[in-house]
């Protein structure tokens, strides 16, 4: 409960308080009013600064994120857009790459007497014991077995073993199984080529008599095997180079070893010569003397 004096107290500050704001409202414009005002500007100044300047920071920082993620956006899409080009660039050099082969071939094609077929490489059997692969192209086109098959640049890589309709396995030069007679460009000399997988070709029974060197020219001889049995390769096939010659002074014969000229790892495009006549060829009936004697019959080729 206030007393009287209390009472007192309070009205005389509320008076106090009054004068003092009567007095502010009549004194407002006066100098030192003002100096009073622009001295506390002074003051506060360096605070306002402080104020402006970290709201300044503040709506700079945000830009600055914004900024961030606009450009880890664009760094997204330039990753995309240049894979996409890397992409697009590897699939270019993989066609000029085929189309470099095809190319190859088709000069091979056109520097043959014979009739060809293009076919591609669709598997491999490299193993210890043998070396095969298979084309996508058999019967259906007139590949037979027996037909030759050469690479770029017209070297031999193989005989056609098997065929089926839309396929045909072909039994490379380095199977061991694989026999050719070749011909050595520079001395003339001819020799029994056969393959030792993973090693150089074997070229056995060259005469003595003829200097051989490293560095020669191998391809087929296309000579008769025997009475009457033509070569199942053609003449003047490309079949390597001799990188190695061995001779005995009491020897009749040397042998040399003979570097593939095609790539035999890496083939993906051949040509199959479907029209050369190898083997046997067909015997004519020839005619009788003697009346009522029967013709002989024709020969079917068996190589």
């Amino acid at each position: 409960m206030l007393t009287g004096r209390s009472v007192r107290r309070q009205v005389v500050l509320y008076v106090v308080l009054l004068a003092i704001s009567i007095l502010l409202l009549a004194f407002s414009s006066s100098g030192p009013i003002n100096e009073l005002r622009r001295g506390v500007g002074f003051a506060m100044a360096p605070v306002q600064d402080v104020l402006r300047q970290g709201a300044r920071t503040v709506g700079s920082l945000f830009a600055t994120i914004g900024e961030i993620e606009r450009l880890r956006h664009a760094n997204e899409d330039l990753t995309r857009r240049l894979n996409e080009v890397e992409a697009e660039n590897q699939a270019l050099s993989s066609l000029r790459a085929q189309n470099d082969l095809l190319t190859t071939l088709l000069d091979v094609r056109s520097s043959l007497s014979y009739e060809t077929v293009a076919a591609e490489v669709i598997s491999k059997r490299i193993t210890d014991q043998e070396r095969v692969i298979s084309l996508d192209r058999g019967t259906d086109v007139g590949i037979e077995d027996g037909d030759p098959v050469v690479a770029g640049g017209g070297a031999l890589i193989g005989q056609v073993v098997e065929v089926g309709r839309n396929f045909s396995r072909v039994l490379l030069v380095s199977d061991t199984r694989f026999n050719v007679a070749g011909l050595i460009e520079t001395s003339r000399a001819i020799g029994d080529i056969s393959g030792q997988l993973e090693q150089s070709l074997e070229m056995v029974n060259i005469p003595a008599e003829l200097l051989v060197s490293e560095g020669e020219t191998v391809v087929t001889a296309g000579i008769e095997l025997a009475e009457g049995i033509r070569s199942p390769f053609p003449k003047g096939l490309l079949i390597g180079t001799i990188v190695n010659v061995e001779r005995q002074p009491d020897q009749l014969f040397q042998t040399a070893l003979v570097l593939p000229a095609a790539d035999l790892d890496r083939l993906e495009y051949v040509l199959v010569i479907t029209n050369y006549e190898g083997g046997l060829p067909d015997v004519s009936p020839s005619p009788s003397t003697e009346p009522g004697a029967t013709a002989s019959p024709a020969v079917s080729p068996t190589l």
